[in-house]
C-alpha cells in the first residue's frame, strides 16, 4: 500500500454548526483526526461519546471547553483529553478565529449523543 500525504487542500471537508469548518485528515474505525476552525462567537451542542475518547489541541486562538460542570480555557499549543461519556462542548468565545486538531479514538462516527437542554 502506498502512503498518501494529506493536508487541508486534499482532505475531505464539511461544514458544521454555525459556519464551522472540518477537514478529515484520517478516518478509520479505530482513529479519527480532524483539523477544525471556528469563527468568533460560535459553539457546538452539549454532547457525549459512549466509546470515543477525544484529544483537542489548539493551533491558533483560545478554545473554551464546557466539560461536565467546568469551564476551561485552552490556549495555543495546549490540549485537553475528554474521556468517554463526559458531557462536553467546545466554544470560541474570543474575537479571533479558533483552529484546532481533534483526535478521536476510536472514531466518533455513530458514537455521539446530543443532549437537549
Amino acid at each position: 500500500m502506498t502512503e498518501k500525504i494529506i493536508d487541508k487542500q486534499s482532505a475531505a471537508h464539511y461544514l458544521w454548526g454555525d459556519n464551522c469548518d472540518s477537514w478529515v485528515l484520517a478516518d478509520t474505525q479505530g482513529l479519527s483526526i480532524k483539523q477544525e476552525s471556528m469563527p468568533s462567537n460560535t459553539r457546538e451542542q452539549w454532547h457525549f461519546h459512549t466509546n470515543a475518547q477525544q484529544f483537542f489541541y489548539v493551533l491558533k486562538g483560545t478554545a473554551t471547553f464546557y466539560l461536565e460542570e467546568n469551564k476551561i480555557a485552552i490556549t495555543e499549543q495546549k490540549g485537553i483529553l475528554i474521556h468517554p461519556k463526559a458531557k462536553h462542548f467546545i466554544a470560541n468565545e474570543a474575537s479571533e478565529q479558533l483552529d484546532f486538531l481533534v483526535i478521536s479514538q476510536p472514531t466518533t462516527n455513530n458514537d455521539r449523543t446530543t443532549i437537549e437542554l
